[in-house]
């Protein structure tokens, strides 16, 4: 005769439950004093994980969290509409542990939890479903870009091909050069190659320029823009990421929180009484990265103050490392600027 299931109290503990999100499924292990006390996996479904939480674990505190990711912040809604407390990281914040190459859906999961049991995660900032949306379309822009930026360099490629551009020809690829090259006498197949992905650049340009009409409508009724905007550098595209990425900047509680978020914390290696910095670590939002770097070789031109500081440090670290310091000093004075309600000063 089969001994019937003990049935296990969780009332009044905390319950620590690491999730690893995929489209179909959610792979799912809870720890509590320590332990591992429960490991499944089901259906990915918001709902249907809240409801599983509570059963398991009833009259629990109960504790989650996952990696930002495709799924963003739907099940942290679900989760939070329930009753439980939910944070969400990013990866780049999840410790790796030396040697450690195995990677499974179980143990990305049980990282996760015993690392929130530990109390070693932090979460980003949930947006609002408003501002998510708002952020959709500057990224959807930027990806836009980067793909015309890869049929552009297709149709380059073609062209370098068959020798009709030189490898020592630095003319960025246009519309205008595209017809220039097409008026020689081509094969065919050429032709109707290069002109198969001359298309899909050109619907590409339609498809960023009414994303351009509707990020400037965006930005008329954003309280973030003109501070933005008052910073050297910044134009109206690279306002709407910025904005859309950080919003405020309130979320930021020292400009250390903030440099770690855009991955302009340089890296640091210890040893005894020495300290040296390396390059940046790379973690954090590459897009608020990318962009920030943009600007700031832009705005060494506009500022005094910046580009003082840039010939100061360039000849002892070298170009990209004093830019990238440029990019932390830029940014952390637009965060002041917030912080006083007032615009950016130049030369400060």
């Amino acid at each position: 005769m089969k001994k019937p299931t003990k049935h296990i109290s969780y009332s009044g503990k905390d319950i620590f439950v690491g999730i690893d999100v995929h489209k179909k499924t959610y792979s799912v292990v809870a720890r509590a004093d320590s332990e591992v006390v429960k490991k499944w996996t089901t259906a990915a479904s918001p709902q249907g994980l809240a409801e599983q939480l509570l059963k398991y674990f009833e009259g629990a505190r109960i504790h989650t969290v996952y990696e930002a990711g495709f799924s963003a912040f739907v099940l942290h809604r679900e989760l939070v509409k329930y009753g439980i407390d939910s944070i969400v990281v990013h990866v780049p914040s999840i410790e790796v542990a030396v040697n450690d190459r195995v990677k499974t859906d179980k143990r990305d999961a049980h990282k996760l939890a015993s690392l929130l049991e530990a109390g070693r995660l932090k979460g980003v900032r949930i947006l609002t479903e408003e501002e998510e949306l708002h952020r959709m379309l500057s990224r959807t822009r930027q990806q836009l870009v980067e793909d015309r930026t890869a049929v552009e360099n297709k149709i380059r490629m073609k062209f370098h091909q068959l020798g009709l551009i030189n490898h020592d020809d630095n003319r960025r690829m246009s519309h205008k050069l595209v017809r220039e090259l097409l008026k020689q006498n081509l094969s065919e197949e050429l032709t109707i190659a290069v002109e198969a992905y001359w298309d899909i650049w050109k619907s590409l340009d339609q498809q960023i320029a009414k994303l351009d009409k509707v990020l400037k409508h965006q930005a008329e009724s954003d309280p973030n823009e003109s501070t933005y905007q008052s910073a050297p550098g910044i134009g109206k595209i690279s306002a709407r990421v910025l904005s859309n990425e950080l919003g405020d900047m309130s979320q930021f509680k020292n400009e250390r929180q903030l440099f770690s978020f855009t991955g302009l914390t340089p890296s640091e290696y210890s040893t005894g009484e020495n300290i040296r910095r390396g390059h940046i670590t790379k973690q954090g939002n590459s897009r608020v990265r990318g962009i920030l770097i943009e600007i700031a070789w832009r705005a060494i031109g506009k500022d005094k103050a910046l580009v003082e500081f840039f010939e100061r440090l360039h000849p002892h670290t070298g170009k990209k490392r004093a830019i990238v310091a440029v990019a932390r000093k830029l940014i952390g004075r637009i965060r002041a600027a917030f912080q006083h309600g007032e615009a950016y000063r130049m030369g400060y």
